[in-house]
Parts: C-alpha cells; structure tokens; sequence
C-alpha cells in the first residue's frame, strides 16, 4: 500500500488556524510520517509542546495557549472549552482557573485527560450552542453562566452575568431559558440577585 505523499504545507496551514499547534494526528492525516516529522523538530522547523502534541517554531504566543494545549490534545474535533475556562475566554472574569475545563459527549468520558484538565459530559445527542474566542470553541454565554452559577462564589457569577448583559453577549430571556432547560432554575438566584 502507497502512503499519501507528505504535505507540510498543509499541515502549516492548519496548525495557522490553532495558534501554530498541531497533533501527531493531524501530522499523520497530511501524511506527515513520524521520521519525517523527527527530521523537521530537529532542524527547527517544529518543537514538541509535549507527547502528541506540536508547534510551528516561533509562532507567538496569546494568553491562552494552556487552555489551547490542552483543548488540542484532548480532540479539537470532539471537545468544547466550557465551564471557568469559557468565562475567562469570554472575558467575564478575572480569574484564570488553575485547570482547563472542557466538555465532550459523554461517549467520550472514559478518554485519556491531561493533567490539569476537567471533563464534563453532556448527552451525546445534545446541541450545545457555540462561540468562537481565540479561535477555539466554547460553550455560549448563557450556558456557560449556567455552568458556574454554583461553582464560583456567587458574587463572582453574579458579576459575570452583570458584565455579559451589560456588554450585549446575551439577554435575561436567553440565560432563563438555559437555566430552564437545563433544570437549573436555582443558578438564576445566584446569576441575577436582583431579579
């Protein structure tokens, strides 16, 4: 069997899209073989951020690039920034977590996690509303308040929310109807004290 013929431009390509990173998958799907992808970490062209993961040498860095790393290499194609992680994309709160938080369908529960990584689950069938920040996706404003509302100290999540309706990223209707949905009408009393 002939492999496919390597395309490091492509490769490059795509790890543009994710602030320079790219997995030894995705390396694999360019086909990119393992000593070919040797050769260009030793000639510079590429370093090792750790085990199955990589990056274009002297690509620069953002703030995020941990929660970046670890969203890369649980599965770009199967996980979500969401929880802490998602308010501090979204620029809600002030706090960076000390762990990333990521949410996967739960038929990808049992998946090898990072250190310092959190998973959550949500219905494998379940369509989560999405928002793009750094270009990584996460969960929507309103579910992700929804998700911190009895995580973080209430004045903290009251303040988000505060910050969220203030700046337009959603409505009052909207994060009800999250609260509702999710059977989480209890995170509205912590959300919007003074309602």
């Amino acid at each position: 069997m002939h492999d496919k013929r390597p395309d490091i431009r492509g490769l490059e390509a795509e790890a543009y899209q994710q602030s320079g990173y790219f997995t030894a998958q995705q390396a694999h799907d360019y086909g990119v073989s393992r000593q070919l992808l040797n050769h260009h970490l030793h000639q510079g062209r590429f370093e090792r951020v750790r085990r199955g993961l990589y990056r274009i040498t002297g690509f620069p860095s953002s703030q995020y690039d941990d929660i970046r790393e670890k969203w890369i290499a649980v599965g770009p194609e199967r996980a979500l920034v969401s929880h802490e992680s998602a308010l501090a994309l979204l620029e809600l709160s002030d706090n960076v977590p000390d762990k990333v938080h990521l949410l996967v369908p739960r038929k990808h529960r049992g998946l090898r996690r990072p250190p310092d990584v959190v998973i959550h689950t949500r219905p494998d069938d379940e369509r989560v509303n999405t928002v793009w920040r750094d270009g990584m996706p996460l969960t929507a404003p309103a579910r992700t308040l929804v998700d911190v509302a009895d995580e973080i100290q209430p004045e903290q999540a009251a303040m988000a929310a505060q910050q969220a309706l203030s700046r337009g990223l959603l409505t009052r209707r909207q994060l009800e109807q999250e609260a509702a949905r999710r059977g989480k009408k209890r995170a509205l009393e912590t959300l919007l004290p003074d309602r």
